[in-house]
C-alpha cells in the first residue's frame, strides 16, 4: 500500500486472529512501510494489548477492534489517509464508483464526523467509544471516510480490503479530473454488486489475486499464491 501511494508514515491494516475472532493481528506504531512479521502484536477488540508486549500500538486501533467487533463478516480493515480521498470528506461531493474496477468501494462511501458526536478534537479515533461511533457510520459499507482526516476500508479478507484501499484512491483521483467535464455517470448498484461478486469470487489468477501478485511484483517482494490458486 505504500508503494501504491495509499499509506505514508502513517496508516495501518490489521486482520482478524485466525484461531480467535475476538483479537486481530496488527503492527506496533511503525511507518507501514517499514513493517515486518517481527512487528506484528495481538490485540484484544477494546484495544488491549495482548501477550505481555510492552510495545507501543498504534493509538487509532479502536478503529480496527470496533468494526471486527460490530461485523463479524469482516476479516481485515485498512485505515489510512489517502490523499486524493480528502476532499470528498470536508465537501458535499459523494464518493461513488465511475469505473468497473473501483466497484468494490460501493454505492455509499458515508462521511463520519467526529465533531458531531464529540465535539472539538484532534480527529483521531483514540477511545472505544469513538471506535464504535465510527462503526456505526460505516455500517455495512465496505469504506467510510473521516472529516479532515482519512478513510477505512473493511475487508472479507486482506486481499481484498487492499483493492478497495488503493482503488478508494484511483476512485477519488479520477473523479475528480471527471468532474472538470460535467455531469459525471456512476455506476449504477447493479453494475457495482455484479462486477464485486465477480471479483470476489473470481478464478485462481484473477481478480483480487492478479491485482496482488502485480502489487507485490512492483513493490519488490514476494508472492504468495492464495489457497484457492
Amino acid at each position: 500500500m505504500a508503494n501504491e501511494n495509499v499509506v505514508d508514515a502513517f496508516g495501518h491494516i490489521s486482520v482478524r486472529h485466525p484461531d480467535h475472532p475476538d483479537r486481530y493481528l496488527i503492527a506496533r506504531a511503525v511507518p507501514p512501510e517499514l513493517v515486518c512479521k517481527e512487528d506484528i502484536l495481538e490485540i484484544a477488540l477494546n484495544g488491549e494489548v495482548l501477550c505481555g508486549d510492552l510495545r507501543k500500538p498504534y493509538l487509532e486501533r479502536f478503529i480496527h477492534g470496533a468494526i471486527y467487533e460490530a461485523r463479524a463478516d469482516v476479516q481485515s480493515v485498512v485505515h489510512s489517509h489517502s490523499r486524493s480521498v480528502i476532499p470528498y470528506s470536508v465537501t458535499s461531493e459523494k464518493l461513488s464508483p465511475i469505473v468497473h474496477s473501483c466497484a468494490p468501494i460501493g454505492a455509499h462511501v458515508p462521511v463520519w464526523d467526529a465533531q458531531t458526536t464529540f465535539g472539538d478534537s484532534n480527529l483521531l479515533i483514540s477511545s472505544v467509544e469513538m471506535g464504535r461511533d465510527f462503526a456505526k457510520v460505516l455500517d455495512q459499507n465496505n469504506a467510510a471516510l473521516m472529516r479532515g482526516h482519512g478513510c477505512t476500508v473493511a475487508g472479507r479478507s486482506i486481499r481484498g480490503a487492499v483493492y478497495t484501499a488503493v482503488y478508494l484512491e484511483v476512485n477519488a483521483e479520477l473523479q475528480m479530473q471527471a468532474s472538470r467535464f460535467g455531469s459525471i455517470t456512476f455506476l449504477s448498484e447493479g453494475e457495482i454488486r455484479i462486477i464485486s461478486e465477480r471479483l470476489a469470487n473470481a478464478k485462481p489468477n484473477e481478480g483480487y489475486d492478479r491485482a496482488w501478485e502485480y502489487w507485490c511484483r512492483r513493490a519488490g517482494i514476494a508472492y504468495h499464491p492464495s489457497a484457492t490458486e
